[in-house]
């Protein structure tokens, strides 16, 4: 087989693209020539930290959204690979939700094995990415900061794996240009203790002011305020936090919200989402749609319905992550295998509103996370990925949202069980609220290690 792959991003997306396709080579496959591209140094996509904000040392826009002492806001169980569990990395149980470094251990762990490393192109940007009708191919065309050369290639197929929170939506409101202290989006937000002591404005009601907010209040701000455009997050919150409707404007460091309540603040954080953009793509393979369980045009969520020699993983509103990126990847793999044939284009854009239909009837947390995970299932059917029990997956999901109304601050020192090894996860050494040392090492102690900062 002399057909090549582009694959754009290594993050878990594109990791399980490459993962994928070992997968199948290791059982005796012919697979594509397989070039992934990475405008970053390392792989990890958004588990790969920088403190960088706004552009890179190359002058690219930075892709990363991460910041210090995240952890995961949803449980490890949930998100494990089930060719590759959290058992075998790490070689004992550990807590259900880990911070940032043993996600990003885990991940590479992975693919480390898997030993692909060598198909992927760090430092290299896609510029552009045009489709020949005549060739029936792409020409991509990178530029490698390594080299300082623009160059251009031609592919067969183009999976886009470069995810869709990178590219902050940044909503305005009247005041901000005069207002005193600090503005920014939950893109740039790197530290908590940098809002140490300070009122903090969260814009916001969805799961990064939920997380941003509990961060600060973790790190010693005075004050939270976040306020919501829809509904309040209704959370027990501390004391020092309070929720509100959406903001109106700001007049100096005073902010005025739509009950006609104000308050003073010192900085405001705009937890306001992401938009899909994909600027190296031209109009006619673009994905235009909003952050959604169920993204128009895309077959299987997958495949380009105009053009399905064009893939786009992990373009959904994501309860499932890791897993559900899996699925996508392996059947992507298979369909460029020619192991599964596609229905032409009146079918696929047939069964693509069907879902969307299906989508549109969903009314609370526990239908979406189940929509999700059946449309999981019926993508892992399709392959010989290796099966493991939504219906159990989804039990923990309902766990944990009953945990996170129960104790907002102390949901992620609860305990589930893998839905892999069956392992229970232990607790860990250090109540999330006291842990502020979030590294591997520290993490993964018995005990907190002499010198490691832990709370009164």
């Amino acid at each position: 087989m002399n057909q090549r792959v582009a694959i754009i991003g290594a993050g878990p997306c594109g990791l399980a693209q490459l993962r994928a396709f070992q997968s199948a080579r290791a059982k005796g496959a012919d697979i594509p020539e397989l070039v992934c591209f990475e405008k970053q140094a390392d792989w990890g996509g958004m588990w790969n930290y920088t403190w960088r904000t706004g552009l890179d040392q190359h002058g690219e826009p930075v892709h990363g959204s991460m910041y210090r002492y995240l952890w995961s806001n949803g449980p490890k169980e949930c998100l494990e690979f089930a060719d590759y569990s959290f058992d075998e990395h790490f070689g004992r149980p550990m807590g259900s939700y880990p911070p940032r470094e043993v996600l990003w251990d885990y991940i590479k762990g992975r693919v480390e094995k898997a030993g692909v490393r060598e198909l992927i192109r760090f430092n290299t940007a896609v510029r552009d990415v045009r489709f020949d009708a005549d060739s029936q191919t792409f020409v991509v065309t990178a530029h490698s900061y390594a080299d300082d050369l623009t160059s251009s290639e031609t592919f067969d197929y183009v999976v886009v794996a470069s995810g869709h929170f990178s590219t902050p939506n940044v909503p305005s409101f009247p005041g901000f240009e005069s207002f005193a202290g600090r503005i920014l989006h939950a893109h740039d937000f790197r530290d908590a203790l940098e809002f140490k002591g300070k009122d903090v404005l969260i814009v916001g009601g969805s799961y990064s002011a939920e997380d941003i907010g509990s961060q600060c209040f973790k790190y010693g701000a005075r004050s939270i305020t976040s306020c919501y455009r829809s509904a309040p997050m209704g959370y027990q919150w501390p004391q020092n936090w309070e929720e509100k409707p959406l903001l109106t404007h700001v007049t100096g460091s005073t902010a005025f919200f739509v009950d006609g309540s104000s308050k003073h603040i010192d900085a405001i954080i705009l937890c306001t989402g992401y938009k899909h953009h994909f600027p190296f793509l031209p109009e006619d393979l673009r994905l235009k749609t909003d952050n959604r369980l169920w993204p128009l045009n895309l077959y299987k969520g997958v495949f380009w319905e105009q053009n399905p020699r064009l893939a786009y993983l992990g373009m959904q509103d994501q309860w499932y992550s890791f897993n559900m990126f899996d699925a996508q990847a392996w059947y992507a793999r298979d369909v460029i295998l020619g192991r599964i044939a596609l229905p032409d284009q009146a079918a696929m854009h047939a069964e693509d509103q069907a879902w969307r239909e299906e989508e549109l009837k969903l009314e609370n947390a526990q239908q979406m996370f189940e929509f999700q995970g059946e449309y999981i299932r019926q993508l892992i059917a399709a392959t010989d990925y290796p099966s493991f029990d939504i219906a159990e997956v989804n039990r923990t999901f309902l766990q944990w949202k009953h945990d996170k109304y129960e104790n907002i601050m102390g949901y992620r020192d609860k305990c589930h069980r893998s839905l892999i090894t069956g392992t229970l996860a232990t607790p860990h050494h250090t109540p999330w609220l006291e842990a502020l040392d979030d590294s591997l090492e520290a993490y993964l102690a018995e005990q907190p290690g002499p010198g490691k900062r832990t709370a009164p």
